[in-house]
């Protein structure tokens, strides 16, 4: 029998019946707050209650009137792609008096109003929260004014309040975006992309000045976007002399050759004693200090303007309705809310303590304490990084850009040496972005690697990552540290210090790893089998008549051998997954023997207990007397060395700043009430390259595709690339042409997240 879909039964019960539900905008205006009124008043409908709108904000409340007016499904149509708020919203001197709350409560009790949705920015939030604190005060006053019947006390008790920031500083604590703050920086986009063709014709230096008079959120990511030479922001106040420093870095663009340059302040900024920054100052200075020829622009409240952007829609939507949902959820003790977005999550938070924390930033920037305010603005995270199992070339640019890429987000990065047994033996350091300088090129293993499983020191490492605060894991290596998440998993239902994300970058030269169609250090290895089968052969060429027996490393995975050998020309490759016996190692089998020589042969290193490297060179050395002699080669760990391939390189880079990516996410999804905890399936993933995508898997659910006798993924792409090696040598086999590529447009979709991988 079908079970009931939970969430069905949640709103088929839910019901606002009898209820009413105002919503008002204050403070600010910022894009996005029609598509919150709009959720806001729809949803209320949905559920049966009355919706009202406040016009003007809280002077609308205080003046009452038609200024609150009850709202139909239809008076919020076509006002989601509007700017601004269609409701209107005014700065009110009066609501901030005892007397302009008593009218606004009489003004909502007529109206039988005790439900009130604020979007709006903490001072109109903190003024909310004060007229839900003085509600019962408020009543009482007015029954003894003989403005309302002394029953409606009882019926009124309590005013519930859920708020929304709608802010385009994006200066509130508690919530990753507020409403408006995505089309803002569209808004800064839009002008620096136009502003830079002209800037480019003239070679000129263009100063932006964007809104943000306490946090530099705006000015920080439009810089980032659009690569902007310099930007001064007020969280972090430019040490002093950096006038100098900013002219020798804008010189410095020009004699490479750049013709323009872009300086963004925002209206906020100030020096280390606090002297404000500004624009013209910012220009001036450089016409002093280097003769360019310098604009100033100051946006202004064109970054208010517009329509909002998809982002701020679905943000405010989705709060909109979270918030209808927090008011008919609420008692008399529930605390005032604010809805916020946590990844990609709506989220309830007391409203005081992000008010609070908010104005704590101020605070500490008025203190000038800019490193404690730069704190207070986010969480920053400890995340460790480490090797596992065997080295493999590329490895060394997958952790400097892990440090660097973790480093950019905010987090202290810790290297820990020698793997699992360096770090329970508390081998843990913190690692600089200059620490990782020059390591792209580097082979091998720089922070050292064992093949130390985790799970019988799991209550030292479990010690060490509470010593060090470790709040996410990075592990780049092969089997075995797939084997060790797969341990780990485990140990969180004992260990909280492993409820946190983990995520793996495969990397290793056997390409073994389940859930990665390539590892970091495979290519390389590949160039190397390739390479020394080409000396060899060359070795050979001429007159001498001989069979070269060639063993690759991989362990019982036959990736090496069969496709080093499709790249070598080898005649043939015998491998762990496609059995072999007596008949196939003969002579007469093998195609050209008595025709062509050298003929070189690939062996996987465990493709058979029996058919050892030494059995079948004596075999060819006994059976090709007098025809052809035979010599084995055994590569071994040269297949490791060496500097990594510019594939490995690149490929190390960039699937290694997507795992660090996914751990900032996941660190923020999981962050709640001051620690992280991650204890899902999802928190504990392999990112591996799935065909045309980066995908990042949940290890538990690739334990079904895993072969853990012989370390090997039960299917494995490589094997339809066998038939082609074989055509290639002359052997008479059929060829599956069913993977084979399709036609396609230049332009295709990309592929989807869903919530078990995510594509990348």
């Amino acid at each position: 029998m079908a079970q009931p879909d939970s969430k069905k039964i949640f709103f088929e019960n839910l019901s606002g019946a009898g209820k009413a539900i105002a919503v008002l905008t204050s403070g600010g205006d910022a894009q996005g707050m029609n598509a919150a009124v709009r959720a806001v008043v729809r949803m209320g409908l949905y559920v049966g209650a009355k919706v009202y709108f406040i016009h003007e904000g809280y002077q609308g409340m205080v003046d009452g009137g038609d200024n609150i007016r009850e709202a139909t499904w239809e008076s919020v149509s076509s006002m989601l792609q509007v700017g601004g708020t269609v409701i209107g919203s005014a700065r009110c001197k009066e609501f901030r008096t005892h007397e302009g709350r008593l009218k606004a409560a009489h003004n909502l009790v007529q109206r039988g109003i005790t439900n009130l949705c604020v979007i709006g920015g903490d001072g109109s939030l903190t003024g909310a929260n004060l007229f839900r604190e003085e509600w019962s005060g408020l009543l009482t006053e007015l029954v003894e004014q003989g403005l309302i019947e002394e029953d409606a006390i009882q019926k009124y008790s309590a005013l519930h309040i859920v708020g929304m920031v709608g802010s385009i500083d994006n200066d509130f604590c508690g919530t990753d975006m507020t409403i408006g703050t995505d089309s803002a920086l569209h808004r800064i986009i839009e002008v620096v992309d136009a502003i830079m063709t002209t800037a480019q014709s003239h070679q000129r230096t263009f100063v932006l000045e964007v809104m943000g008079r306490h946090c530099g959120y705006l000015a920080l990511v439009s810089a980032l976007a659009c690569g902007a030479d310099w930007v001064l922001i007020p969280e972090m106040p430019p040490e002093d002399g950096w006038e100098e420093k900013m002219c020798q870095k804008l010189s410095a663009t020009r004699s490479r050759g750049t013709r323009l340059n872009i300086i963004i302040v925002a209206e906020g900024a100030i020096d280390r004693h606090g002297k404000p920054i500004t624009s013209s100052f910012v220009k001036d200075l450089v016409v002093k200090c280097l003769g360019f020829d310098t604009r100033v622009t100051i946006l202004g409240h064109v970054q208010r303007g517009g329509t909002p952007s998809a982002f701020d829609r679905i943000l405010a939507s989705r709060m909109g309705v979270e918030a209808v949902l927090a008011l008919l959820e609420t008692t008399a003790n529930t605390p005032a809310c604010v809805v916020s977005l946590c990844g990609n999550q709506s989220v309830r938070l007391p409203l005081m303590e992000c008010v609070q924390m908010t104005q704590e930033v101020q605070k500490a920037m008025d203190q000038k304490r800019f490193e404690e305010a730069v704190k207070l603005r986010g969480s920053n995270f400890n995340v460790a990084v480490l090797n596992v199992g065997a080295p493999a070339a590329g490895m060394n640019a997958a952790v400097r850009s892990a440090v660097r890429v973790g480093i950019s987000e905010g987090h202290k990065m810790f290297a820990v040496s020698d793997g699992f047994e360096g770090f329970y033996k508390g081998q843990i350091k913190e690692i600089k972005w200059a620490d990782v300088g020059g390591w792209t090129g580097q082979g091998g293993s720089l922070l050292g690697t064992k093949r130390t499983l985790p799970a019988k020191h799991v209550d030292k490492i479990a010690e060490q990552m509470r010593m060090h605060n470790i709040n996410a894991l990075l592990v780049i290596g092969g089997f075995e540290a797939f084997l060790s998440l797969l341990e780990l998993l485990t140990a969180r239902g004992k260990y909280d210090e492993f409820c946190v994300p983990m995520v793996m970058v495969p990397a290793t030269v056997s390409n073994n790893v389940p859930g990665s169609d390539l590892s970091i250090g495979a290519d390389t290895a590949l160039n190397a089998i390739t390479t020394t089968c080409d000396r060899i052969k060359q070795s050979a060429s001429g007159t001498k008549r001989r069979v070269f027996i060639i063993e690759t490393m991989g362990g019982y995975c036959g990736y090496l051998a069969s496709v080093g050998g499709l790249a070598a020309g080898a005649d043939a490759a015998y491998i762990f997954e496609e059995p072999f016996d007596i008949r196939d190692l003969n002579a007469e089998n093998v195609p050209l023997v008595t025709f062509s020589f050298p003929v070189c042969m690939c062996r996987n290193e465990n493709c058979n207990d029996n058919y050892t490297t030494d059995f079948i060179y004596q075999l060819y050395s006994e059976e090709g007397r007098g025809v052809f002699d035979s010599r084995k080669n055994v590569l071994g760990h040269m297949q490791q060395g060496g500097a990594p391939s510019p594939f490995d390189r690149n490929f190390g880079t960039k699937i290694s700043a997507k795992a660090m990516q996914w751990i900032t996410k996941k660190l923020t999804e999981t962050f709640r009430q001051g620690r992280v905890f991650a204890n899902t399936e999802d928190s504990c993933c392999l990112l591996g390259m799935r065909r045309r995508a980066l995908v990042f898997q949940p290890v538990v659910q690739l334990k079904g595709e895993t072969d853990f006798v012989h370390r090997i993924p039960k299917e494995q792409w490589w094997l339809k690339l066998r038939p082609l090696m074989k055509i290639l040598a002359k052997y008479k086999t059929s060829y599956d042409v069913s993977d084979s590529g399709q036609l396609e447009h230049v332009v295709r979709n990309r592929p989807k997240e869903s919530d078990a991988s995510v594509a990348m």
